[in-house]
């Protein structure tokens, strides 16, 4: 099979949808490795070390999607839209739900689209979201502490605090990977960190694992606007997967929320959790709405690409040898890979994006056929 690697081209995008040991892996199974000039450049891999793996070196994007199948990280954007084709299989995240657009254009040009968020195993893991989860988790506290500094627009609140000061109230709403790793790095700076989730196994489990230094609340509307009118820092770290993210914090909650308080909406790529969430790019991260910074970057993770370019990679291999191996019988004989298929000739396969924008769903293994 030819496999294409372009270059992200959304704001501030560093990340590449392989490593040069991924390429590797697939040149030495004899497939062929179609790389854009400069694609990894972002994440401090050189063309040369695709080279050596066994890649081609191909001088513009066209080239690059013009394989069997192309791996990228982020959703086509429009300037990619001409590229998208039926027998082309897309391997990336997609988001589908939060972009009617872009479900539209991958319907219209048949491609078959298989989407890293909706990967799913028979344990309802989500193997291929999980590494960026965690990425993003952990930079969604360092981000809240720096915007929560005066000269960024909030309060002035130091996390950890000092001895005589309160440190920062930090409220996660979510308790998955999102929310643990969060909360990892809000408790290791000294803030004040609680919990919300539906789940009580999984508060039970966060109450374990951090041995009582955080609180954990049963998510409702009153125990979040209790714990969001009083949070510093609050983190939407909601996720269903493949689906819009519910409103947790609506606009009539914001007057409510303490004046120069950050909302970071890690849910932004899949709708946000907050109604007056929008998506936002790291080169113009941030607004405010009724006294409340908001941070809605969709691509958190692209502002720590090596790190997140190699967590990403050693996930998403053994599935893309796997494709590149087998082509759609991969998809057919593989349950976490029928979970993955969002769009094939022109057939929506994926229940939860149907659902989010009112359109005729198709049973994957009937779309294959």
């Amino acid at each position: 099979m030819i496999i294409g690697l372009p270059k992200e081209i959304k704001d501030s995008e560093n990340r590449v949808g392989m490593t040069p040991g991924a390429v590797s892996s697939l040149t030495r199974r004899h497939h062929r490795v179609l790389v854009e000039t400069g694609a990894g450049l972002g994440s401090s891999i050189a063309d040369q070390e695709y080279r050596d793996a066994g890649a081609e070196i191909v001088s513009n994007a066209a080239d690059a999607w013009s394989a069997d199948m192309v791996v990228k990280v982020k959703e086509p954007l429009a300037t990619e839209y001409p590229y998208l084709r039926t027998g082309l299989l897309l391997f990336t995240y997609l988001h589908l739900a939060a972009d009617e657009n872009l479900t539209r254009a991958m319907l219209e040009s048949g491609v078959t689209g298989i989407a890293y968020e909706t990967v799913e195993t028979p344990g309802r893991r989500l193997p291929l979201l999980m590494p960026m989860s965690e990425v993003a988790g952990r930079m969604a506290t360092q981000v809240g502490a720096s915007y929560l500094e005066s000269h960024h627009g909030g309060r002035g609140v130091l996390m950890g605090g000092v001895p005589g000061v309160a440190p920062a109230d930090v409220v996660i709403l979510g308790g998955g990977t999102v929310g643990a790793n969060a909360a990892k790095i809000a408790v290791g700076m000294g803030a004040q960190v609680t919990v919300l989730d539906l789940n009580h196994d999984r508060l039970q489990y966060l109450d374990d694992i951090f041995g009582g230094r955080l609180q954990t609340r049963t998510s409702n509307e009153y125990s979040i606007e209790e714990t969001v009118f009083e949070a510093d820092l609050v983190i939407g770290a909601i996720l269903i997967p493949g689906g819009r993210a519910p409103w947790l914090i609506t606009r009539d909650m914001l007057p409510h929320m303490r004046d120069g308080s950050v909302i970071i909406d890690v849910a932004v790529d899949q709708g946000g959790c907050v109604e007056t969430s929008r998506p936002t790019t790291h080169s113009n991260p941030t607004f405010v709405i009724d006294g409340v910074l908001h941070y809605c970057v969709a691509n958190m993770p692209g502002a720590v690409p090596r790190t997140s370019t190699f967590a990403l990679a050693n996930q998403t291999m053994s599935y893309a040898l796997e494709l590149a191996n087998r082509g759609l019988d991969a998809v057919r004989e593989s349950q976490p890979l029928r979970h993955g298929l969002n769009t094939h000739r022109g057939k929506l396969t994926h229940a939860a994006v149907a659902q989010a924008f009112g359109l005729a769903y198709t049973d994957p293994l009937v779309a294959l056929g």
